[in-house]
């Protein structure tokens, strides 16, 4: 018997022993469930191919081709990718809609003899629970910002204050981005769509009576806009603020942003995205250092005249309460255990209101 359900909680999900995604590549890459995997019963060729037959076409033979095309397309995953289940895998199926495909994939696993699940309203229920809570209704966590000028070791403190069990949410890795013009990643960001499924995952993962803390950001990290319910509690939220020298910062970058300052092509790209504002002839000594390979002092500069200034004028009418103030010595790891060692009590006593 092949059954029914649009729960898409974490907890609801985690019963299933996998969740099968049966669209197509492109729509599985764009967004989809945690932890899904991708077995499409058509590709995305053969469904442009099916449905242009079907538009243009026969639709009598549009449909035959297709059913043909998913049969095939099962029997492989079921020799492949399924091959090793056993008899009492739980799957939950779903398709875009919870249409045609789902349900092809759901008979023949019912067929098979799994206990199987369809998703009701596929993919789209599932979409549409992301931005109720991301976007519709306030956020429902008590947040506390990380905050301090580029270069102060935010995303470190982040790190070691989860391994000491702090609540936190790296917005940076679930975007794939360091959150500035030098900050892209290996293998590029997510989709708006993508992203944002990470956060509701990682949102549902948290306990909201306790607080969470989130490293300090624009609204847009990298590529990709932060959703209304989460930037408007950032907003709102006390801060943190870190303090260290332009040496120790320049000394952290470098090692930080190793992989960008060891490609001259990937450096000239970020300087070329600078702020218009910025002289010419600026920009221009700036290419000139990275030329020469000076990244110290082409981080240096970045840092005195260009990343402190914008950091003084997004600080101006911020008007966020401080918790605390954290002047850093140094940035090495050491260092930066100490103070999420010391900043782990006080954030844990910050309950929520």
């Amino acid at each position: 018997m092949i059954r029914t359900t649009a729960d898409v909680s974490l907890a609801a999900l985690a019963t299933f022993d996998a969740i099968v995604d049966v669209r197509s590549p492109s729509e599985f890459a764009e967004d989809h469930l945690p932890g899904a995997i991708n077995l499409p019963v058509l590709d995305d060729a053969q469904r442009a191919a099916v449905g242009t037959e079907y538009v243009q076409g026969s639709k009598f033979l549009a449909r035959r081709h297709g059913a043909a095309l998913v049969a095939r397309n099962i029997a492989a995953h079921l020799e492949g990718s399924l091959a090793d289940r056993a008899g009492g895998f739980r799957p939950l199926v779903h398709c875009w809609r919870g249409g045609q495909r789902s349900h092809a994939m759901a008979t023949v696993m019912d067929q098979v003899g799994w206990p199987v699940t369809v998703l009701e309203g596929g993919y789209r229920t599932w979409r549409r629970a992301v931005v109720e809570r991301l976007h519709d209704r306030p956020l429902g966590f008590d947040l506390i910002l990380i905050d301090g000028p580029t270069g102060c070791g935010k995303t470190a403190l982040l790190q070691h204050l989860a391994v000491r069990g702090v609540q936190t949410l790296d917005l940076e890795g679930l975007a794939n981005h360091r959150g500035s013009l030098f900050g892209a990643m290996p293998g590029g960001q997510p989709s708006q769509k993508l992203f944002e499924s990470r956060l509701f995952a990682g949102l549902e993962s948290l306990d909201p009576s306790r607080p969470v803390v989130v490293e300090a950001e624009s609204s847009r990290v990298g590529g990709l806009g932060l959703p209304k319910g989460l930037w408007q509690a950032m907003l709102q939220a006390p801060v943190i603020a870190l303090t260290a020298s332009v040496p120790a910062r320049v000394d952290f970058t470098c090692v930080a942003y190793a992989d960008v300052a060891s490609d001259t092509a990937a450096l000239s790209v970020a300087l070329s995205r600078l702020p218009r504002h910025l002289s010419k002839a600026l920009i221009a000594e700036w290419r000139d250092l990275a030329g020469a390979g000076r990244v110290r002092d082409l981080a240096e500069a970045l840092i005195r005249e260009h990343y402190d200034p914008a950091y003084a004028r997004s600080c101006a009418g911020r008007g966020r309460p401080t918790l605390r103030s954290v002047a850093l010595s140094d940035l090495d790891p050491e260092s930066l255990e100490r103070a999420a060692a010391d900043l782990a009590p006080l954030i844990e006593s910050q309950t929520a209101a």
